[in-house]
Formats: C-alpha cells, structure tokens, sequence
C-alpha cells in the first residue's frame, strides 16, 4: 500500500517544522565554519578541535559540532568521553569541553565508546534533525561542523540542514589519493553555493621532537597545488609531531599541551588567518 496524500503532507510539513527550528536554534551564531575532507584519516577531526581551541585562546565564543555518526571522536580528543547531554525544558544543552568549547556529539548519546549507530536511511536522517533542532547553543562567534569524510548522502543532508555557512575548511594530506578526493570535496562546496576559506595540509612532514628536525616522509605537497588549481586561500601545513597522537589517545588537547610546537604554532596561525578573512580583517 502507497502513502496517503495526508501523511505525505503531514511528513512534509514536520520536516519543514523541523529546518525552521534548527534554523532557530542557530540564528545567535555569528559565523559557520564546516571543516570537510574527502576521505577519512587525514586527522580532520583533530583540526576541527584545534581549530576551536584556538578560536577560544582569541576570545572567541566557540560551539563545536561532532557531526560524524559512525566514528565520532571529538570527545575523546578534548577528554569529555563518558560525559552527557542535559536535557531540560528550553532543549538540550552542549557539554563545556576546554576553554569553554561547548561541544555537541552523538557519542554524548551513546552508552559507551564502542557503541555503534546503526541507523539507517530515513530514520537516521530524522533522528540527526530532531537532535539538531533540539540543540542550545545560545550565543557563539563561531560553530565549528566536523563533518562526516566524503560527500555522500550524510554529509549533504547536514550541510543543507546547517547553512548558510560562512564558508569551509578542506583539509587534506600529501599524498596524491588525498588530492583526488579533496577536488571531489572542494567541487562539493561549490555545489551547494559554499564557500571555501581555504586548504590545510595536515602531516605535510614529519617533526621528530627529539632532535627539532623535520622529515619528508609522505612525498610532495598537494595543498598549495590545490589552491593554485582552484583559485582559493592555502591556509597552511601542519606537521605530523607524534605527540598529538599521544595526546588525542590520552584525551589531552595537543594544542594546549604542547603550545610552544611548531605544530600547534601552525595551527594558530591559521586560526588567525580565518579571523582574518572571516572577520574581514585580510585580503
């Protein structure tokens, strides 16, 4: 039996209830930053915690949104595993990581770290709206979008269901598979009318901090390549110091930890070149 001409529009207009209400909910942020890449294991995460914690060292007031269903790890990154979500009548409030980052995360609504989200199509979808929609993020500068790797299904329902954005951060790798995805990511944005702040090379050399050397161990450097290709901002390259592993595993934010390395020095400087561009403060 096919769906009555009823229900259809009684669906239709909850899922219209639903965007006005996330819209809602998001109308007290200043700036929307997605931070994408087109595949997994290019640390996009980790860049989406430095960036709002070094959003937060500026002054800033900075909401963080795990938007990952299937590996969530911003919480164990900034040491809020086993936390949780309060829920009470104005809706649900995002748990205070570091620095005051309030943090958003499916993880928050699992019962332990191995648990799985194992929903599917439709109801995924819905539940990640009726989650968004309930969200109490209050006043922020900025609202950092983790989003899923890749530019499936999940990725464009989010970004559709978030924006407008302010624009996005890509990140990628030096290796020339990372480069083939992220043209992928950066047509993506161009698709739905976003816009991109810039590129971040993540693990562009590897910093041994025994010996303050560096080492080019993963081949030439695509960032800059890409920004030249696409005609938009390179924003930076951030080392592979094997400490921020160390650190991501302990639930120690590796750029409070370690401020004084060149990694963490890196990626302040491209917390200040957002600012700069965002706030139009830079060309």
């Amino acid at each position: 039996m096919g769906t009555s001409p009823k229900s259809e529009v009684a669906s239709q207009t909850a899922f219209e209830e639903l965007i006005k209400s996330i819209s809602q909910r998001l109308r007290k942020i200043k700036y929307r930053i997605a931070v994408i890449s087109g595949k997994g294991g290019v640390g996009k995460s980790f860049i989406s915690a430095s960036l709002a914690l070094g959003l937060a060292l500026r002054k800033r007031r900075v909401g963080l949104l795990d938007a990952d269903l299937h590996g969530p790890s911003i919480p164990k990154i900034l040491g809020l595993e086993g936390r949780r979500l309060i829920a009470g009548p104005p809706g649900i409030f995002p748990v205070e990581g570091p620095l005051g980052v309030k943090v958003v995360s499916i993880q928050f609504l699992l019962e332990s770290e191995d648990s799985p989200v194992i929903w599917r199509g439709p109801l995924k979808s819905r539940a990640i709206m009726e989650f968004l929609s309930g969200i109490v993020w209050g006043e922020l500068d900025y609202l950092i979008i983790d989003l899923p790797p890749g530019t499936g299904d999940e990725v464009l329902s989010i970004a559709q269901w978030i924006r407008p954005f302010t624009g996005a951060v890509v990140v990628t790798i030096p290796s020339e598979l990372s480069k083939t995805v992220v043209k992928k990511a950066i047509r993506f944005c161009k698709v739905l009318n976003m816009s991109v702040l810039g590129i971040v090379e993540n693990m562009s050399e590897f910093y041994c901090p025994d010996t303050g050397k560096t080492y080019k161990v993963f081949g030439k450097g695509v960032g800059q390549e890409l920004a030249r290709e696409y005609a938009i901002k390179y924003l930076g390259s951030i080392p592979l110091d094997p400490r921020i592993s160390e650190a991501n595993d302990k639930g120690e934010p590796f750029l409070l930890k370690y401020s004084d390395s060149p990694s963490a020095k890196a990626l302040m400087e491209i917390v200040d070149k957002i600012i700069a561009i965002v706030e139009g403060r830079g060309t």
